[in-house]
């Protein structure tokens, strides 16, 4: 989601033991002998690797291909990804076979974009294979996303464009309990190893089990799996002609599921982690409280932020970076002293726009300069968060589009958040335009021209796709500048260049707390001494930020680091490319070659300086 892959190389040891003469000639005969050989063999590989694994996930494989026909995708298990006992120590062994397949093709006999497929892949198995050593430490109930709130989620827009997709959600349906099971028999194999999460965290999560499918909305079919269900076929009714029969039968099936499958598989899961309070820690604490916990944070970091910087590199670079925007925010606020009382009228968050629609138009035009164009632009449909969902939810989220089929988007707002005027644009900014929604339409687009690196449907790496998003959305307080500009309001646009760099600062301060907390072992009460003198005084406050850290590890730096990765990545793109350099070429640049980790796509920005190529 955005709420939102993997590959291997030759023996790159020996190549680099060889001489040049001999690497040179090995390289002239394996193109004199078998040209397109290895190109041949990636791409199978490439393909098989796809098909397996979205084929292992009927959920993946329909949020990710509308029509997977078209890529050899016929016939297929309709099947949840269920966890068998035991398997988790097992996972090793598969990413080590794969990766060791994909080692059996040399990458210097592919042509440019094949190889640049290789490379991220061989990255994406290695920072899987790294996490594999712990298998018990994924938290997959985690109260901040954990399964019990996703799920309903993409059950709930799983879209009905056939017949068929009604009959496979159905099938999918009848497997919930099955599927939930099996992860609760996961969180019981964590608590056998000591490593449960906290009690506080359990206590969350069986609530959120007791709101979100509840018996009463149910009965009254007022739950949004049922509603939702409705507009779906009503929907789907436009496009087929449907027999009354079919619907009323759809419907009593899906009533039925509900009642006799998800909602007693929720009273399970609720009662199984009420079982294993007795095993969990009374107090909450971070990744490097248990055992390799510290390693397994360094493991998890650069997999979720793609960036190659060590712990320590990583906090320098923030610390720096915390004190750059707090002068900055002083010096704005000195340079400009009639934003002061702008700043407490709270004036300069109204931007004159109300309708969100035109919000996103207005984003649309100021983007153009900067940004590639995409013919046609997707439209976007925005949905209120399910009350059932909402204090378990984000404040807003792009469910991501297939990639053969982002006509269709949608973005959700919580309503708990309330969200308006200045916040609403940026976030508008963030889920969509140039934020998510439109970064996977690119990307989508250039992944499907090239049949020969579709593996890279696969490869999504977090510190990019929410760098992506953070960058733009840095760049809509800018838009938000000029709009009030524009409308002759200077010291509301004044105020907008102060929230954009507290919004810097705060991401910041917390990705710090993010390392204090898993890889030094802050507590609860060293958080809110740290806190305190930065304005954060309120103990509830200081302690809600210390949860909800301790339960998304990693969150925060995947967004913030992943930003600062890309900030890097322009300042290197202005030294190379000197005269050439745009805004415009950076960004074609990103969206070209993403998404993929920060190693892969520094190595592609100097070969594209090197060879001068032009996108």
């Amino acid at each position: 989601m955005n709420n939102e892959s993997n590959p291997q190389k030759l023996s790159l040891r020996q190549l680099l033991l060889a001489c040049v003469l001999l690497f040179g000639f090995g390289l002239a005969l394996c193109l004199i002998l078998s040209p397109g050989r290895d190109q041949r063999r990636f791409r199978v590989f490439g393909n098989e690797l796809l098909r397996e694994e979205l084929t292992s996930n009927t959920l993946s494989l329909h949020y990710t291909l509308v029509n997977p026909k078209r890529f050899g995708i016929d016939e297929y298990p309709v099947r949840l990804p269920c966890y068998v006992a035991g398997s988790a120590s097992s996972a090793a062994s598969s990413l080590e076979k794969t990766l060791k397949e994909l080692r059996c093709i040399r990458s210097d006999c592919l042509d440019r974009e094949a190889r640049y497929s290789f490379i991220c892949l061989e990255s994406s198995l290695l920072s899987s294979l790294e996490l594999s050593r712990f298998p018990y430490y994924d938290e997959p109930f985690s109260p901040a996303h954990g399964i019990q709130s996703q799920l309903p989620i993409l059950l709930s827009e799983y879209d009905f464009r056939t017949k068929k997709d009604v009959e496979e959600y159905l099938t999918l349906l009848s497997q919930t309990g099955e599927f939930l099971d099996s992860f609760l028999l996961y969180e019981s194999e964590k608590a056998c190893r000591g490593l449960l999460m906290s009690m506080r965290s359990l206590r969350t999560a069986e609530e959120q089990c007791d709101t979100i499918v509840t018996l009463e909305a149910l009965t009254d079919k007022s739950h949004f799996l049922q509603t939702g269900f409705q507009e779906r076929l009503t929907e789907l009714g436009h496009l087929l002609p449907l027999q009354e029969s079919e619907l009323r039968a759809w419907t009593e099936q899906n009533d039925r599921l509900l009642i006799s499958v998800l909602y007693p598989a929720y009273q399970r899961l609720k009662e199984g982690l009420l079982e294993l309070e007795a095993l969990a820690p009374s107090e909450t604490a971070g990744l490097s409280s248990l055992p390799l916990g510290k390693e397994y944070y360094c493991a998890l970091l650069r997999h979720e932020t793609g960036s190659e910087k060590s712990p320590e590199d990583i906090r320098l670079l923030l610390e720096q970076t915390l004190i750059t925007e707090s002068e900055t925010i002083k010096q704005l606020a000195g340079d400009y002293p009639a934003c002061i009382p702008a700043l407490d009228s709270g004036n300069y968050m109204d931007l004159g726009i109300y309708d969100t629609s035109v919000m996103i138009e207005n984003l649309k035009e100021r983007m153009v300069e900067e940004f590639p164009a995409l013919t046609p632009l997707p439209d976007v449909i925005l949905k209120k968060v399910s009350p059932d969902l909402q204090s378990s939810s984000a404040p807003a989220f792009y469910l991501t589009a297939p990639a053969d089929g982002t006509d269709r988007n949608v973005i959700y707002i919580n309503p708990q958040n309330a969200a308006h005027g200045l916040e609403l644009y940026v976030t508008l900014a963030h889920e969509g335009y140039p934020g998510h929604l439109y970064q996977n339409a690119y990307t989508s687009k250039q992944i499907l021209s090239d049949e020969n690196n579709l593996l890279r449907l696969l490869l999504s790496t977090g510190g990019y796709l929410e760098g992506w998003a953070l960058y733009v959305e840095q760049r809509s307080y800018d838009y938000a500048s000029k709009l009030l500009c524009d409308q002759g309001r200077p010291a509301d646009a004044v105020c907008v260049q102060l929230e954009k760099h507290n919004r810097s600062l705060q991401l910041c301060l917390y990705s710090l707390l993010d390392l204090l907390i898993h890889y030094d072992g802050a507590t609860r009460e060293e958080v809110a001494a740290y806190l305190a003198p930065l304005g954060i005084q309120n103990a509830g406050t200081a302690g809600r930020i210390y949860d909800y850290i301790c339960q998304a590890p990693c969150n925060y730096p995947k967004y913030y680091l992943g930003y600062l990765e890309i900030l890097a990545l322009k300042q290197d793109a202005i030294k190379l490319w000197g005269n050439a350099y745009s805004e415009l070429s950076f960004h074609e640049f990103l969206l070209k070659w993403g998404p993929a980790d920060f190693s892969s796509l520094r190595k592609m920005l100097a070969e594209h300086a090197e060879n001068e190529i032009s996108l």
